[in-house]
């Protein structure tokens, strides 16, 4: 067969590369290749050649029957869906659901070989198409434990200023750089995944094979990762000292979580409530809401006996998950289900969530998502462009998720731009940055997180009051790898009102890790991109704290807007701190990323003492033209883009035709500004008129 340069290419991108290492005395390769099979008809991502070389592994080889426990070992990547193996007609188990390259290892019963020939298939099932990587087969004659427990590692962390040992995250990858699975368990003090050990207080005694490996440790966005290098002898134990230290600084914020799950009360996933405890403190997130659906866990207890609480002040919430949107909500108090998630419509739903309560948190999860066949912003029913919705239900939100590391996007601004329609549509609502995670390795807690302002000093004892006031407030910054932080003058910063009467002194920092990188900053008003830097990339490398810092001066606004500030850069492909691809991808191509950024800061320049959305000018503006379509256009040249978003929505829901000649005529001499704002509503408005349809 001759191949395509292209294809030559996709097929060195997912063939398994043959083993460095050769096997061990008792053990033996049944395949060395790596094959790259499809479940489903539909390519899942264009880095994978368009045809599949098989629906599922189909390995015959000869063996001698075993009256013991034998090993299998086997390395893959790209498993989204579910992949069984089976072995002779018994299930073995199934492929941990984890995108990222890994080695397992897997019992044969005593008695499941058989003398002569044996029959190993791996085959997947699900609802999605799922295109994986997997070989490297070897069979050892040993037991699983056996196997994983030749030698031991022991690894201790410090925060390399106190010198104290410090909860954090274990990596540990094979000489290919694979997650290597280790013979650990999870404990009081452990939560175990291949190449993944969380430590609760800075100590892991990590059974392995012998071998070389790539060991890391970390704490999450603010801290620095440690790495070593081991080559590991049988029978000879080993010892390694990493410290970590403190490389983003956040002074005034707390590092909070709004969405945790755990497998133990959410039913999927894998994370136990222990292993939720140790996984929070080893990732460093101050403030974790625990979202189980349906339910209301109260982390204190188990932190309390695990020892860590010290490290976090947990807050009882609650994902109501119905067949119409899931939304998290908190405080509650812990036990059953106290909200009925039975509503079939947003206006009974609210009712439900916000009952009596007058300062109950309610966070919009995942809007961009389908679950149970339904997307809240679906252009079906949402015009993000101008914060509209079209079925007429009440959005009775006051947060939102414009991060969620368990659920990415394949355009990480969407959500963002979702956002700002929902603020020019007169809704105050702040952004949140979550993780979702129901597991221990694959999607980690605290990957997507919130930074709230409030006092803390003492994790263990975080004012919870400061907390809520601050995210009603949108006193908040997004992290996902990055920190975009956006101050006016010398005093105001995200979720506060400014006052002012001349040009606005605008400073914009952006701060990560040394393993991150920024690219570029951009600055909105009103959602509309008013500055865009490109970061030079020695600049915003390898720069551990602040990787970019600058002060611009802006004229003044010549109507009340807000200020938002969004940096972005590469994902990161090393495994101690993966950026996953997009949850339901919207294209085959998908590019990595990270961002940050911050929450909005509102600018009083009409001097009314308070803030004046871009709806709400819009309106007066269409009241005083009296139906003078063209006086309404000549007046919004004092405006912006999103005001004339605005007031196209207004003038569409009042019944008026967009391509009527009384409108089009007279909008093509209005200002640019106006023109971009009627033509980007109305190639929405049509977009979600052949959603209704079905076009």
């Amino acid at each position: 067969m001759i191949c395509s340069k292209q294809q030559l290419l996709c097929l060195l991108l997912v063939i398994v590369a043959l083993p460095a290492n050769p096997a061990s005395a008792t053990e033996r390769v049944l395949d060395s290749q790596g094959h790259h099979l499809r479940f489903g008809e539909q390519r899942e991502w264009s880095e994978f050649p368009e045809d599949a070389e098989a629906a599922e592994l189909n390995l015959n080889f000869t063996a001698t029957g075993a009256a013991q426990e034998t090993t299998l070992r086997l390395k893959h990547r790209d498993v989204k869906q579910a992949w069984s193996l089976e072995l002779n007609g018994r299930v073995l188990g199934r492929l941990p659901v984890d995108e990222n390259e890994m080695v397992t290892f897997w019992s044969i019963p005593a008695n499941t070989l058989q003398d002569g020939d044996n029959r190993l298939r791996i085959y997947g099932s699900g609802k999605l198409s799922d295109d994986v990587v997997i070989g490297d087969v070897r069979l050892d004659d040993r037991p699983r434990q056996q196997v994983l427990s030749e030698t031991k590692l022991t690894v201790l962390v410090r925060d390399a200023d106190s010198q104290q040992p410090v909860p954090s995250r274990i990596t540990i990858l094979d000489a290919e750089g694979a997650l290597m699975t280790t013979g650990a368990s999870s404990s009081d003090t452990l939560a175990v995944r291949p190449g993944i050990v969380y430590t609760a207080d800075g100590r892991a005694t990590i059974p392995l094979r012998s071998g070389r490996y790539t060991v890391y440790a970390g704490r999450g966005f603010e801290y620095s990762v440690a790495k070593s290098e081991v080559a590991l002898r049988a029978g000879a134990d080993q010892t390694i000292e990493l410290s970590i230290r403190r490389e983003v600084s956040t002074p005034g914020y707390v590092a909070c979580d709004t969405h945790c799950h755990t497998f133990t009360y959410s039913r999927h996933g894998d994370a136990t409530i222990d292993e939720r405890m140790v996984t929070l403190a080893g990732e460093g997130i101050e403030l974790p809401v625990a979202t189980d659906h349906n339910v209301q866990v109260d982390y204190d207890d188990p932190a309390k006996r695990l020892g860590v609480r010290q490290h976090f002040t947990p807050i009882v919430g609650n994902e109501v998950t119905t067949d119409f949107g899931h939304f998290n909500t908190f405080p509650l108090v812990p036990g059953p289900a106290s909200i009925d998630h039975s509503g079939q419509d947003w206006p009974t739903i609210f009712k439900a969530i916000h009952g009596d309560a007058t300062d109950r948190m309610v966070v919009l999860n995942h809007a961009r998502d389908i679950h149970k066949g339904y997307r809240p912003f679906d252009p079906k029913h949402h015009i993000g462009v101008a914060g509209e919705r079209l079925d007429g239900w009440p959005l009775r939100v006051n947060l939102m998720e414009v991060v969620n590391s368990g659920t990415t996007q394949t355009d990480g601004l969407q959500l963002f731009h979702d956002w700002f329609g929902l603020l020019n549509r007169g809704f105050r609502i702040a952004p949140v940055g979550t993780s979702d995670s129901h597991d221990v390795g694959r999607h980690f807690v605290g990957h997507g997180r919130t930074y709230v302002k409030c006092d803390d000093r003492d994790p263990g004892a975080i004012p919870l009051e400061q907390v809520y006031d601050s995210l009603r407030a949108g006193r908040v910054l997004i992290s996902y790898g990055l920190l975009a932080d956006l101050r006016i003058g010398s005093n105001h910063g995200p979720g506060d009102l400014v006052p002012t009467s001349g040009p606005l002194d605008v400073t914009v920092r952006v701060l990560g890790p040394h393993w991150t990188k920024a690219r570029q900053v951009t600055l909105y008003a009103n959602g509309i991109p008013i500055r865009e830097v490109d970061i030079a990339s020695d600049a915003g490398s390898s720069a551990p704290g602040v990787k970019w810092q600058d002060e611009w001066r802006l004229e003044t606004p010549k109507h009340d807007v807000f200020l938002a500030v969004i940096a972005t850069g590469p994902g990161v492909r090393e495994l101690f701190w993966p950026t996953p691809k997009p949850y339901q991808p919207a294209s085959q191509d998908w590019t990595s990323y990270v961002l940050g950024a911050s929450g909005a800061i509102f600018i009083d320049a009409d001097g009314d003492g308070k803030f004046t959305p871009a709806r709400e000018y819009a309106e007066r503006l269409i009241k005083k033209a009296d139906g003078d379509l063209a006086a309404l256009l000549l007046s919004l040249e004092q405006y912006d883009e999103a005001v004339a978003i605005q007031t196209a929505s207004v003038l569409a829901g009042g019944g008026q035709s967009l391509f009527d000649d009384g409108l089009t005529r007279p909008l093509r001499d209005a200002a640019p500004q106006v023109r971009r704002g009627f033509q980007r509503f109305t190639e929405a408005w049509r977009y979600a008129r052949q959603s209704q349809q079905g076009l």
